[in-house]
């Protein structure tokens, strides 16, 4: 039995395919609009690169980039062919292309519901990819003399005034690297060499944070040295303390902004993926709608359309046999029961092997 057979008129398909070539167009728009996501996307995830491992993120902007192309090119071609659906004498052009068309059709709208699932799924691992990009940033912190990571300094500054933010999860953290370059310690200083002593590896850590770490809500210039230190600082109490920097750390404020992104681009998605489902649904019943009326013969009379001939587990049994089948025209050529049948030439010769030769006395 039919899944969602439904009757046509002449009148009717006509309207469908005139209805169908208007949404195709549409789709194009919103193929469009896939690929200016998936743009939008790649540009603001590559602004953070230089705080992001290398965790390959990336293929969900080029699927949602890919998605795009691919719709305005397969919407473009299904409103030509939707539109002359409205002559049975010109389906004649399209009827073998029909069927892969809606294959196509199939495909891509299912690479629509994967971008609109992967918007939604890439939260932990871009949460990774932060957590290892700016712990990584926070130890080249320092080294503005070298080369490859002398802009570091500058870009995790500029992030953590934007965000109002500091360090990985906190600022604590400044607390664990050493963030001040050799170069500008006084190595004179006998405060210097045993800090450097009391480090296994040698760093001159402190409990001190950058600049850029400083709050412009504090009532107070900005302390950035010896924080875990209360009487070091005269009027420092504990309220002052939390205005004096910004308590939130730069991952779970990026967290933040990515995830307003991207919940907004998989709604967006989501959205695109129901309305290519309706013009896949329309485009299968005006499929095979035409295609009875060519059965038929009579191109004024009523046909039927629907979306599977058969039931889905009949469907389901047809394409296992027909996979099955296939499978079989690769099997090994010793189940060809011709294969030991010998030849003529053969036989011609198993004579004179055989030849019985004279005894001897």
């Amino acid at each position: 039995m039919a899944v969602g057979k439904l009757t046509f008129t002449k009148v009717e398909r006509e309207k469908l395919a005139e209805f169908l070539w208007l949404l195709n167009w549409i789709s194009v728009l919103t193929g469009a609009i896939l690929f200016g996501l998936g743009l939008f996307l790649k540009v603001e995830i590559q602004k953070r690169q230089e705080v992001m491992s290398e965790q390959g993120i990336l293929y969900v902007p080029h699927m949602l980039i890919t998605t795009g192309l691919v719709a305005c090119a397969i919407n473009f071609m299904g409103g030509k062919i939707c539109l002359d659906c409205t002559d049975t004498n010109k389906f004649l052009r399209w009827k073998m292309v029909m069927m892969p068309y809606v294959v196509c059709t199939l495909v891509f709208t299912a690479c629509v519901l994967a971008g609109a699932v992967m918007c939604y799924s890439i939260s932990s691992q871009l949460e990774e990819a932060l957590f290892l990009g700016l712990r990584n940033a926070m130890r080249y912190y320092k080294d503005t003399d070298t080369p490859g990571r002398c802009y570091l300094k500058k870009t995790l500054d500029l992030l953590q005034i934007q965000f109002q933010c500091c360090g990985n999860s906190g600022y604590r953290d400044w607390f664990q690297v050493q963030w001040v370059s050799s170069r500008y310690l006084d190595m004179t200083n006998s405060s210097v060499r045993d800090r450097l002593r009391s480090n296994v590896d040698r760093k001159y850590l402190m409990d001190g944070v950058p600049f850029s770490c400083c709050s412009t809500a504090s009532p107070r210039p900005c302390i950035q040295q010896r924080l875990s230190d209360r009487s070091a600082h005269f009027n420092f109490d504990r309220q002052s303390q939390q205005l004096n920097l910004w308590r939130r750390g730069c991952r779970p404020a990026l967290m933040e902004h990515y995830t307003q992104i991207l919940q907004s681009i998989g709604l967006t998605v989501l959205l695109i993926w129901l309305f290519e489902l309706l013009v896949l649904t329309g485009v299968r019943y005006l499929q095979t709608a035409m295609e009875n009326v060519l059965r038929l013969g009579d191109p004024d009379s009523e046909s039927e359309g629907w979306i599977l001939e058969n039931s889905l587990a009949e469907t389901a049994r047809s394409n296992f046999n027909i996979i099955k089948n296939l499978g079989k025209c690769y099997q090994a050529d010793d189940e060809d029961p011709n294969l030991n049948i010998p030849s003529a030439a053969t036989e011609r010769e198993l004579p004179s092997r055989c030849a019985h030769t004279p005894e001897t006395s």
